[in-house]
């Protein structure tokens, strides 16, 4: 008897800590990232009317590649990483050969707050970078897509391998990127740290 593993979900993990200079890299990045939730002040009311437990660029900045060089630095470094995750995933991307980055913001989450289950419309591969993971800081939670199907499955039993848990949740430390399939549902438990957890979220699409 055999078993196949069909259909599988992969999710792309490297870390930046390793490159030369990441030290500087990263504080400069958090410096520019806690410049943006003093300074944005339309993100700070979109942040408050939507809220959002502590501050985001999502909705006010579309242009952090522009802005600061930290962040033009980090977008090359997305760009390698992408390119290497289509190649993994077999995609067939035609002619022009490559995604692109098309969206990439801020995250200020204080302790306590959560982001809920969601996806990302539009985009072919999403993504988190960390720049600063306090301990206690909450994970990337990722959940089986396929499970709204699975109604009368019995469930998963708690020592259950990692590739067939209906929820895994990923660590990340400062340096972590983790790259998904954007129709990947994924949330952010609640902040158990003292202080910020900072992330930058990007989206990449085929254009």
């Amino acid at each position: 008897m055999t078993t196949r593993s069909l259909f599988a979900t992969q999710v792309y993990e490297a870390s930046l800590a390793g490159e030369a200079g990441f030290a500087d890299f990263n504080a400069e990045l958090a410096d520019a990232c806690r410049m943006l939730a003093e300074e944005d002040r339309a993100g700070r009311a979109w942040c408050k009317t939507h809220g959002y437990g502590g501050y985001t660029s999502y909705a006010s900045l579309d242009d952090l590649p522009q802005r600061a060089t930290a962040f033009a630095d980090l977008k090359r470094r997305l760009d390698r990483h992408a390119g290497a995750f289509a190649e993994a995933l077999a995609f067939d991307l035609g002619p022009r050969g490559r995604l692109k980055l098309d969206s990439l913001w801020v995250n200020l989450l204080k302790p306590g707050a959560a982001h809920s289950g969601h996806i990302h419309p539009h985009s072919v591969l999403s993504g988190t970078y960390y720049v600063d993971v306090p301990a206690g800081a909450s994970g990337l939670r990722l959940e089986d897509p396929r499970l709204a199907l699975m109604m009368a499955a019995p469930p998963r039993r708690s020592a259950a391998p990692e590739e067939q848990r209906a929820f895994v949740t990923l660590s990340p430390a400062p340096g972590t990127l983790f790259l998904w399939e954007s129709w990947l549902r994924h949330e952010v438990p609640a902040n158990s740290a003292r202080s910020t957890r900072i992330s930058i979220s990007f989206n990449y699409g085929w254009r």
